[in-house]
């Protein structure tokens, strides 16, 4: 699909959330092919979840508190106060930032976004951890002069890892059947009968996150990041207060039927701006509740 010149030197330039700041020397001497920027932002992070496979224990105040940093320079001062290389320097687990799949990701849009490659955050479902449920998870979608918009999945960039979970493709080109981003699960769920049970962070027996109203914070998270607002997986914001795990109600639900197609599929970039900018439920406010896994709720403005 051809992209506007407007869309793409959009994404080319940072938010609040990817700009390195006063910390931008040290994106110093960093390569500008994509592949190679994903494996840069793969060898200084490590997920909370992967301590076992990198036979590593993080310590609790780096599990509880490093992805808590919502901007970029706040990463980066993370990084370079454990380790000072330059970034192009694989660090050892213990030099890492301890993060999730959004901290891979913003990073390596981040990186893009500063060789001046348009870049955006996606929300969605991936099926290739190692079982057919669609999980949260976050990727990158970088824009490709030939082939238009890819998705990347910087935290498999490590071959290690990749080839640790058996994915079977190209991790800088990740299949859409495999990611669907959170509109895409949404329209499965609503026309296409599949099993809300099989998405969301987990599945009904281990807890509540998981089904439509899952899916449907996805969704809030995904139209933000599409216009450069890419907060914490766990900001909340919307008219959706209702208990993780039970039923959305029904004009929720018909409001989700209208942003899905919107957000699915070849996005109009048009189309994206202008529901976020006109839609008070789903733009996101100035101040958000945060819902830290580790540290309990709280109320945060954002910059």
């Amino acid at each position: 699909m051809p992209e506007t010149k407007e869309a793409l030197a959009f994404y080319a330039a940072h938010s609040p959330y990817s700009d390195p700041g006063a910390l931008a020397g040290v994106y110093a001497g960093l390569p500008h092919d994509p592949a190679e920027l994903a494996r840069i932002a793969r060898d200084l992070l490590i997920h909370r979840v992967e301590g076992d496979l990198f036979g590593h224990t993080h310590p609790t105040d780096r599990l509880h508190n490093d992805a808590e940093s919502r901007y970029i320079d706040d990463t980066l001062s993370i990084l370079v106060d454990r380790n000072a290389a330059p970034l192009s320097v694989r660090r050892d687990p213990a030099d890492r930032f301890v993060g999730t799949c959004r901290d891979f990701t913003l990073l390596h849009c981040s990186f893009l976004r500063h060789a001046g490659i348009p870049a955006r955050v996606r929300i969605g479902f991936a099926d290739y951890w190692g079982s057919s449920f669609h999980g949260d998870h976050v990727v990158t979608e970088y824009w490709d002069a030939e082939r238009g918009w890819l998705l990347a999945d910087a935290q498999l960039a490590d071959p290690f890892v990749s080839g640790h979970w058996k994915v079977g493709f190209d991790p800088m080109d990740v299949p859409r059947d495999r990611f669907l981003v959170a509109g895409e699960a949404w329209r499965a769920i609503r026309e296409q009968g599949a099993d809300e049970r099989t998405f969301g962070l987990h599945g009904p027996q281990e807890g509540p996150f998981w089904g439509e109203r899952y899916v449907a914070g996805s969704i809030r998270l995904d139209l933000a990041a599409l216009n450069k607002v890419e907060t914490l997986l766990w900001d909340v914001w919307g008219e959706d207060e209702g208990e993780p795990g039970t039923p959305l109600p029904e004009p929720s639900r018909e409001l989700y039927d209208g942003v899905a197609p919107v957000i699915s599929g070849e996005v109009s970039f048009e189309a994206a701006r202008n529901l976020f900018a006109e839609n008070d439920t789903l733009r996101t406010p100035r101040t958000v509740t945060c819902y830290a896994p580790f540290n309990g709720p709280s109320v945060i403005t954002l910059r």
